[in-house]
């Protein structure tokens, strides 16, 4: 069974024991998100992190912010108001493994995409939702049925309006 690891407010694409997760996310908490007057009000206010360019199947780019460190994928896409259509979060792991990512303090829907080691696409899910729930144990999990190297977060809808399909490679 895989770990559930955090995308957003909850990518930790290495893969953590619930428990140690749990630890970095009260301290994520306490950090960044004491309560609502010191929680970012735009994604402008969230750090951007350095990107790669991703090309996709089609020859669109998407400029990736990566996320790398447990610390960067911890936080992923949390409290951001919005992704234009040509950026996304590439989270980047240190081997495969299955990976499922929940949606826990994010505000927009977003496609998740998952790559194996060659960059091929293993594993779509289009159109995630925010969890809204204030207890992130009732946040669904997404994904994790098939092992990854990578994943890549797209604005909802970007994954079928770029034809985005099993098997396809990607490009970074």
């Amino acid at each position: 069974m895989p770990e559930r690891t955090l995308a957003h407010a909850n990518s930790s694409v290495s893969r953590l024991p619930l428990r140690v997760f749990a630890a970095q996310l009260a301290v994520a908490l306490l950090l960044g998100c004491a309560g609502p007057a010191s929680r970012p009000a735009a994604s402008s206010a969230q750090p951007r992190l350095p990107t790669t360019t991703v090309v996709l199947p089609n020859g669109s780019q998407v400029e990736a912010e990566l996320a790398m460190t447990p610390e960067e994928q911890a936080m992923g896409m949390m409290f951001r108001s919005d992704l234009p259509p040509d950026k996304g979060m590439l989270f980047v792991g240190d081997r495969a493994t299955p990976r499922s990512f929940w949606m826990y303090q994010c505000l927009i829907p977003l496609d998740m995409i998952w790559l194996d080691g060659g960059r091929r696409i293993v594993e779509i899910v289009h159109d995630a939702p925010p969890c809204r729930d204030s207890d992130p144990g009732r946040c669904p999990s997404y994904g994790g049925t098939a092992n990854s190297v990578y994943v890549l977060e797209l604005a909802a809808g970007q994954a079928a309006a770029q034809g985005l399909k099993l098997g396809d490679r990607l490009e970074f």
